[in-house]
């Protein structure tokens, strides 16, 4: 199992919690500075796991709508170690874990964009039914990754 954090370090770990349960764990009930906004508002401070998740699935299918149409066997090689190094490296342990055993039953799909887009979209899914949240439609993650809706409201 991979380390995430040094063993001596006694802080909470900031990427596997929300800001206040992390707050909570630091002994804060309201962590702010004179003039500032408060902490969990500040773009100097380092992002929280709901943070860490929005940017990270923002990111990945960001990557998946951009990936080859018809990738090359390198290419689809190359994804495929990407996500399995990825899931070893997520800075959030629990959820590295998570997707770790959930990538072992299904393995990353790369021969090609919608493929894998698809692929993606269910794993983020699975996620989403865990935390209760809604689900999306895999139909339409080029529209909301990449060419934007049909409706006009991204252009």
């Amino acid at each position: 199992m991979p380390a995430h954090r040094d063993e001596e370090e006694d802080k909470p770990c900031r990427a596997c919690s929300d800001f206040k349960s992390w707050a909570k764990l630091q002994n804060k009930s309201k962590v702010t500075t004179p003039n500032k906004l408060p902490s969990n508002q500040s773009k100097e401070c380092p992002l929280d796991k709901d943070e860490l998740g929005k940017s990270t699935w923002g990111f990945l299918h960001t990557m998946a709508s951009y990936y080859p149409e018809k990738p090359t066997k390198s290419q689809s090689e190359d994804m495929t170690k990407f996500f399995n190094i990825f899931a070893q490296f997520y800075p959030c342990e629990p959820c590295a874990l998570d997707f770790q055993d959930d990538i072992k039953k299904h393995p990353p799909k790369t021969k090609s964009r919608d493929e894998l887009a698809k692929w993606l979209c269910e794993r983020h899914n699975i996620v989403n039914v865990k935390l209760g949240k809604p689900v999306f439609d895999c139909s339409k993650v080029h529209e909301r990754w990449k060419d934007g809706w049909l409706d006009g409201s991204c252009d």
